[in-house]
């Protein structure tokens, strides 16, 4: 396929050399590991068992997060759905979804045999591809009410697949234009099981197109941004800069992990409100909270009352309230329908108003408290303030540890570590299907109270 357009500009990326730097490897390890444990972790919830039980109605392949056997294709849905389950996974903001859920699990159900090193080639080149689609449809996308997770995701997908079955360059141009023709996901579905199957039909899409170009499909080389290609039928910016120094630059290692078990805009709000506790600041004092974002995220996590644990999960005002009372906003079990409903957590909820600020950028919150003693507080965090390499890697192996428990965790770092030296990947598939212990839901949801 000839012309020029994206999806060959995208092919030539994806088949030709990995030039990646050291940071960008790094960056690849760390969302590896950082899935892995979410992955894992979220298996047992009802949205990832459902669609394990589908896949492995198919048999075939390795389900390698739930268990038994499936197709490729629904291997790849049912690993992404589990591992968008918890919504605890990396969030990048000029891709502006998860790019990870997208395309580990696309590589995965292709790749079980390859050698380590070409499959961290792999996603290099799915969450790099996943990251300069997602910048090229933009906000006016995003806010159009497409999520980049299940659309640009559906390409990093593609772009990953088809380099694990080595696909040619006309081959991988064809995928890439498929995946235009049934790379879908909304933001209606954020808080139902909607939300994380749009992570595993991006990755069921990807394995999906490589496999029929391997096959012999092709499609017209305009599907992505011709008149009627993706770009434009989805509200697409057509940022054409968002390729620039494509296989030379690398912006995936922008990413940014969670670190609270919660949507992503919620976290710079969260870490202010620390800052605050850290100052002193007691829940029995306060007579109302001012929570300043950016006003894009009034309409995807500013649930005001939420009434079952998904919900709370998008709720600035309950998502305060119980990080002030002291729970445990990076604990699986804090967000529970219980918590919802409880009356403490209830009426602090309802003194926190939340309103948007356009001069804050998506990754900044501002907090301001007033207390029953005339006393106003306030702090502002940015979550993507620079933070070393090595201290992030740290937050991301207690996180691991936290989901999967000490002995569990250290198996999965030592088996994604070693994989660059792999023959292949059957000791990281192992770390995958048999953790030793699981961390999730051993300790009860206690908050210090009001």
């Amino acid at each position: 396929m000839s012309g020029g357009g994206i999806a060959d500009r995208l092919a030539a990326f994806a088949t030709g050399p990995v030039a990646a730097d050291d940071r960008m490897r790094r960056f690849v390890g760390m969302s590896l590991l950082d899935w892995s444990s979410v992955g894992i972790a979220g298996r047992n919830e009802p949205v990832a068992q459902a669609a394990a039980t589908l896949a492995r109605a198919e048999g075939g392949a390795a389900l390698l997060l739930a268990g038994g056997n499936a197709t490729p294709r629904a291997a790849a849905l049912a690993n992404g759905a589990a591992g968008h389950a918890l919504d605890y996974d990396d969030t990048h903001f000029g891709h502006i979804g998860h790019p990870s859920v997208a395309v580990i699990p696309a590589a995965l159900a292709l790749g079980e045999n390859i050698r380590g090193c070409d499959f961290l080639n792999a996603l290099t080149i799915g969450l790099e591809t996943a990251c300069r689609v997602g910048a090229w449809l933009g906000r006016a996308h995003y806010l159009a009410g497409f999520h980049q997770t299940g659309t640009s995701g559906a390409f990093g997908a593609t772009a990953a697949a088809s380099r694990v079955l080595g696909l040619t360059r006309d081959q991988v141009a064809h995928a890439l234009c498929l995946t235009s023709t049934r790379a879908a996901g909304l933001k209606s579905q954020f808080g139902s099981m909607g939300k994380p199957l749009n992570a595993g039909f991006a990755a069921e899409v990807g394995v999906t197109s490589a496999l029929l170009a391997q096959a012999g499909v092709r499609s017209l080389p305009d599907a992505i941004d011709g008149v009627q290609g993706f770009g434009p039928t989805h509200a697409g910016a057509g940022n054409d800069r968002a390729f620039d120094n494509l296989g030379h630059t690398w912006v995936f290692p922008d990413i940014s992990y969670k670190f609270h078990a919660c949507c992503h805009g919620l976290h710079a709000m969260l870490e202010a409100l620390q800052d605050l506790r850290d100052a002193g600041v007691t829940a029995g004092r306060i007579v109302a909270v001012h929570v300043q974002t950016n006003p894009a995220w009034l309409a995807v996590c500013n649930q005001p009352s939420p009434v079952h644990g998904l919900q709370a999960k998008f709720s600035y005002r309950l998502t305060a309230a119980m990080s002030l009372a002291g729970c445990d906003t990076a604990a699986l079990e804090t967000y529970s329908d219980a918590a919802c409903a409880d009356p403490m957590l209830t009426a602090l909820r309802d003194r926190v108003v939340v309103t948007g600020d356009s001069s804050l950028s998506e990754t900044e919150a501002r907090v301001v408290i007033e207390t029953r003693d005339a006393d106003r507080y306030e702090a502002h965090r940015n979550i993507t303030a620079p933070i070393k390499t090595e201290v992030l890697k740290q937050r991301l192996q207690a996180k691991s540890a936290s989901l999967l428990g000490d002995a569990s965790a250290k198996d999965l770092e030592r088996a994604v570590t070693d994989l660059a030296d792999a023959a292949d990947l059957s000791f990281y598939v192992t770390a995958l299907k048999h953790p030793l212990t699981l961390a999730l839901n051993s300790k009860p949801n206690q908050c210090r109270g009001l």
